[in-house]
């Protein structure tokens, strides 16, 4: 799963680029939030699963417009540094989703995904503060 999609995940609502993407990303998500799955996810700031699934993806870069796969090469890297993790290396999912909720404030979406277009809808910043909120491991001032 590539870095920018480790959050994206936490706020997706229904909207996409295409039926098929939010098709494939409805999946991706339905496994993340089921807290009966665990499984192993291998981090990348490269083409993922949901990739797979856009209008916008070329041969070998984002061709969403001038700049995307700068830019989302660009949120990959930071998120991924910001939980601390390698690129390459495989994580459980539930790893993965309790270093988000103890790393990630709504307010860090600010500067990790800027100028991400689905940011001003305010649903990551949501989806990341329901995280944080229904998160039982997080100690009180988290």
């Amino acid at each position: 799963m590539r870095g920018h999609h480790l959050l994206c995940v936490h706020g997706f609502r229904g909207m996409g680029y295409s039926p098929e993407f939010v098709k494939k990303m409805e999946s991706i998500v339905n496994d993340i939030r089921d807290p009966e799955q665990d499984f192993y996810i291998k981090v990348v700031a490269a083409f993922d699963d949901a990739c797979m699934s856009c209008p916008h993806r070329g041969l070998e870069i984002c061709e969403a417009g001038e700049g995307s796969n700068e830019h989302v090469l660009s949120m990959d890297g930071k998120i991924i540094r910001h939980l601390g993790l390698e690129p390459g290396s495989s994580y459980l999912k539930s790893c993965l989703v309790q270093l988000t909720a103890e790393k990630v404030e709504p307010e860090d979406l600010d500067y990790l995904c800027k100028n991400c277009s689905w940011l001003p809808y305010g649903v990551c910043k949501e989806g990341i503060a329901d995280l944080r909120k229904n998160n039982k491991c997080l100690t009180k001032g988290s």
